[in-house]
């Protein structure tokens, strides 16, 4: 699917920013990475949003805003009181405001919308990638509709409130109390220290507007049985339809199935080729919704046939199989942070970078640690061939009953949760889980780490599998490890250590290393007290390199003593953790690259057949 994008960029319809766009420039005089340069504040992340369901006519809104903070219950804004650049939260340099809203307080985004005249008769949704964390949304003064939750994407259709002819003009309002909630917020704190840093808050992915007929295709999901040589796929459309789907490789269709729209349609390949990180084989679909026998909407998507399972093998031990293989799981801890963009990079080439570096290092898994990435990222995830570990965003509910039993199998307590709190924390890892479940790459889900407000773990965790049998479970990396799920996973710093597991559970490493080598230039806060993990102080990359590679044969070691899986500390730099394989800037690999990649293929090719 390397070649299918294109098709739908060539089609952007793009409503710009005007000329004060001129007048925009990154805030701050923080470290940024080289991308930073490349933002255009009249065209910022043009590229299509989501490359799982795409169609050739759309149009993006992201650009400058205007923007104003107001007390918490004020009424619609008369006024603003600057532009904002969207997509980047406010808080980050390259919203070219760079302020903290509060919990006390709301932010307000406005700007006018231009409908083209081929859209008429249409009905027109609007998209919005992501916002952190309750956004109510008003077209031409009307109530639109409202979304809590800070990582999943939602949409509105806003056809009944466009006028018919003339501007249209968009507000949102967001309210995001960070920390001072038990919502789920990853790692963002009003105080940032330590491994918790910077708020974001606001729109922090691409909001877009697309024509669509009133019955329309809203989802596909594909499910696949390479045992069976079949595709599940499953259309999802705005009310009871027929609909068609083809299997394409390379312009050829292989495969085509028709029927109700809701129901699992099954498309057969005979001898279908299997996608891994050795070979990320990806099939185009193409989805038509029919009426009277002609097509009234059609997007385009992709596929893949793969299969994550375990197995025990000769030797007792449970190990993690890839399409019906023994295959180790390696790869770093991903924050997915940005300097100069918080959650969001400032261009997608800055988000394929990390991937492409990932791969080159020579891990085959990334665990996106307690964050929801755009669409796009997952894309790129599929496309260059990564396994991914994907975390619930955790909460900050300390002190509600709760303790963490290190590495304990079946100790600690878990937080006490009001309803309230639990129903919206399964709520959103549902949203999550229905935006991620259609990526091959992603194999594993995580909804807790390390008893940050873990609750109801043996419930959740069963209700995760339920949702989704086809990937496995980690209950709770480094958590209050309970018998349930598909893993039991430990957490130790720096170095790998080898601890017992459950006999019936895959046994994991989710996080080791953290070493630290700050390098004056690159740091966040230079004079802060930028850290890693361990007492050892590093003078330079052959140094730190040799206790990485130290490392590595110890964790060789254990993979034959019982480890399916391991996670090292981490893929960059965050704020003032120094503990990344490359700098916060992205600008210098503080490793030899061809050493950690020869340590890394010998740790994954230690799990024989």
């Amino acid at each position: 699917m390397k070649h299918c994008l294109p098709l739908f960029l060539a089609a952007m319809l793009f409503v710009g920013a005007t000329a004060t766009a001129k007048s925009w420039a990154p805030a701050g005089d923080l470290i940024k990475t080289p991308w930073a340069a490349q933002v255009d504040p009249s065209n910022p992340l043009p590229e299509y949003p989501r490359p799982r369901l795409a169609r050739t006519e759309w149009q993006n809104l992201n650009g400058l805003w205007d923007y104003t903070i107001a007390p918490k219950g004020a009424a619609l804004p008369v006024a603003y009181e600057g532009q904002i650049l969207v997509p980047f939260a406010i808080e980050s340099s390259l919203s070219g405001v760079q302020r903290e809203v509060g919990s006390d307080n709301e932010l307000w985004y406005q700007r006018q919308l231009a409908i083209p005249a081929a859209w008429r008769g249409k009905n027109i949704i609007l998209h919005f990638g992501a916002v952190d964390w309750r956004a109510d949304v008003f077209v031409n003064g009307a109530p639109v509709g409202s979304h809590t939750g800070g990582y999943a994407p939602f949409s509105f259709d806003i056809t009944r409130f466009l006028n018919a002819s003339g501007s249209n003009t968009l507000v949102v309002r967001v309210w995001d109390p960070t920390d001072a909630s038990d919502n789920p917020v990853g790692k963002q704190v009003r105080n940032p220290k330590g491994i918790w840093y910077t708020p974001v808050t606001g729109i922090w992915q691409t909001v877009w507007m697309e024509p669509v007929p009133k019955n329309h295709i809203k989802d596909v999901q594909t499910v696949s049985d390479i045992d069976a040589g079949t595709l599940a796929v499953t259309v999802d459309t705005a009310a009871p339809a027929t609909v068609e789907v083809e299997l394409v490789d390379n312009n050829k269709v292989v495969a085509t199935a028709r029927g109700n729209a809701g129901e699992a349609l099954t498309l057969s390949l005979k001898t279908p080729t299997l996608w891994s990180p050795e070979n990320p084989k990806l099939y185009d679909l193409r989805t038509r919704l029919l009426s009277g026998g002609k097509t009234v909407d059609e997007a385009r998507s992709y596929a893949a046939f793969r299969k994550i399972s375990m197995k025990r093998d000769a030797s007792g031990m449970v190990r993690m199989q890839l399409n019906g293989k023994n295959y180790f799981h390696f790869g770093p801890l991903d924050q997915g942070w940005w300097p100069d963009g918080l959650y969001t990079a400032p261009t997608d080439e800055a988000l394929l970078f990390d991937i492409i570096k990932t791969k080159e290092l020579g891990f085959n898994m990334i665990r996106k640690h307690v964050k929801v990435e755009p669409q796009r990222w997952y894309y790129h995830c599929d496309r260059e061939g990564i396994l991914v570990w994907q975390d619930m965003p955790s909460t900050h509910s300390y002190g509600l009953g709760a303790k963490w039993g290190r590495n304990t199998l079946g100790g600690g307590i878990d937080t006490l949760r009001t309803p309230l709190s639990k129903d919206n924390f399964q709520k959103e890892w549902g949203e999550i889980m229905d935006f991620c479940k259609g990526h091959p790459s992603v194999v594993v889900w995580v909804p807790f780490n390390e008893a940050w407000g873990q609750f109801d773990t043996e419930r959740i965790a069963k209700w995760t599998k339920e949702r989704d049998p086809s990937r496995l479970v980690n209950a709770a990396s480094g958590g209050n490890m309970r018998a349930c799920g598909d893993i039991v996973d430990f957490h130790n710093y720096p170095a790998p250590k080898m601890f017992p597991g459950y006999t019936n559970l895959a046994l994991v490493l989710g996080e080791y290393g953290g070493l630290a080598l700050p390098l004056p230039g690159h740091l966040w806060k230079p004079d802060g007290k930028n850290w890693g993990y361990g007492k050892v102080k590093f003078t330079g990359k052959d140094d730190l390199t040799a206790k990485y590679v130290e490392y590595t044969k110890m964790l060789k070691d254990m993979v034959a003593e019982g480890y399916a899986a391991a996670v090292y500390t981490q893929t960059t730099d965050v704020e003032i953790e120094a503990n990344g394989f490359y700098t916060y800037d992205r600008k210098v690999l503080k490793m030899d690259g061809p050493a950690v990649r020869d340590a890394n293929r010998k740790v994954i090719e230690a799990l024989a057949e």
